[in-house]
């Protein structure tokens, strides 16, 4: 089997994936499917590491426009990341595949503080390795997080799942003219303000220089085609 492209990747995933179907909470068939995908990726050598968002139960910066401070609520958010890795990470090992939490959190009885030697261990052992608790502070996104931690491990790659197959100039849900990008720079995505990640996110990836691709994941088989190099996606590097 060909060596993947990308070897050592962060997907950041939404929370509002794992919730499915449904407006809240988690959808464990969502839950299943994913873990099925991230296995077939381990599988085919790369070393999988995911960010995951917690929008699927609670989102800071709304939390706080009903009165609970914006560092309180962002918190709030970063707890429910952990909760949507130990699904997951539930998910990956019933199938036979290991797989470690890492949280930004410290949290003994749940599970590892977030450092880079562990998750170079884990990676290496062959295990997918799910980063919890945001970055720790109040502020910043799971997509700055996502390009944070890529940087901190060495990866080759952030891959961006989304429920588009790429970067538009407009929502295409919305917009049918809107126009679809096969490449972009960061700073072509942050003067366009396109709302895949934010502009803190494009920003360290630029500094990093690290390559970001934006994808579908409703695709089955998308996150192996990408580790490929053969996926359907927008490259925002350069």
């Amino acid at each position: 089997m060909a060596e993947p492209v990308y070897r050592r990747v962060v997907i950041k995933l939404s929370g509002e994936y794992l919730a499915g179907s449904h407006s809240f909470g988690i959808d464990q068939p969502t839950v299943e499917r994913i873990a099925d995908e991230l296995i077939a990726a381990r599988n085919l050598g790369g070393e999988i590491a995911v960010v995951v968002g917690g929008g699927n139960m609670i989102r800071g910066v709304d939390v706080s426009s009903q009165g609970v401070p914006r560092p309180t609520g962002d918190t709030m958010g970063m707890l429910v990341t952990v909760m949507n890795c130990l699904a997951l990470e539930a998910a990956i090992e019933r199938k036979g595949t290991g797989a470690r939490t890492l949280s930004a959190f410290v949290m003994p009885q749940i599970c590892e503080l977030f450092t880079r030697g562990a998750t170079h261990k884990y990676l290496a052992e062959g295990r997918i390795v799910l980063l919890g608790g945001g970055t720790g502070n109040p502020f910043f996104t799971t997509d700055t997080t996502a390009v944070l931690r890529a940087a901190e491990i060495g990866a080759q790659a952030v891959l961006k799942a989304t429920n588009v197959d790429g970067v538009y100039s407009a929502d295409p849900k919305k917009d049918p003219s809107a126009k679809r990008f096969d490449r972009l720079t960061h700073s072509q995505a942050i003067e366009g303000d396109y709302k895949v990640m934010d502009a803190t996110a494009f920003a360290l990836a630029r500094e990093a220089s690290l390559p970001i691709i934006v994808f579908s994941i409703a695709e089955p088989g998308s996150i192996g085609a990408i580790l490929r190099g053969t996926g359907h996606g927008t490259i925002v590097a350069g």
